[in-house]
């Protein structure tokens, strides 16, 4: 079966097909504070402000494979109070065979965050649960634009 895959890799790769393929998945980093517990769950009415950080790193690993990370951080704040803070990264090895260098950024920079997102959002959704708040139900997010107007912003700064 190994062999299979391993002969149908490089046919592909001879071809030069277009092939992305995820390869694993996993948590690089997770934490969860809830500084002002259980104090915080006697407020009354709370209406809290919630704050959403959102990153996404790579590196090459070998010939097109990367290890792509997307961190999320949380805050959730009432008033002066913390509710809680919680930061996942979660990555995955992608394989990217076939594509341009143009192509490769853009595949890393909006196919695999799309890819991991799910995971980063319900492991969030999962903690701040556990933790006793209500759920929290992260929206999705347009990896197009974030990464359309990183590449604007890089081009504005280059030297002419």
């Amino acid at each position: 079966m190994a062999k299979e895959a391993e002969n149908k890799e490089t046919a592909t790769t001879e071809n030069n097909e277009k092939n992305v393929s995820l390869q694993t998945i996993y948590i690089k980093d997770l934490s969860f504070e809830a500084p002002n517990s259980p104090d915080i769950f006697l407020e009354e009415e709370i209406t809290p402000e919630t704050k959403l950080n959102i990153s996404n790193t790579h590196r090459k690993l070998s010939e097109g494979v990367y290890d792509v990370s997307l961190k999320l951080g949380v805050e959730s704040t009432y008033g002066e109070k913390t509710m809680f803070l919680a930061e996942v990264e979660q990555a995955g090895v992608f394989a990217i065979r076939g594509y341009d260098e143009t192509e490769t950024r853009a595949l890393i920079g909006i196919f695999c965050p799309n890819t991991l997102f799910p995971y980063i959002r319900e492991l969030i959704s999962t903690m701040v649960t556990k933790a006793g708040f209500p759920a929290l139900l992260l929206q999705p997010i347009n990896f197009d634009s974030i990464y359309n107007q990183a590449m604007e912003q890089a081009s504005e700064q280059k030297p002419n």
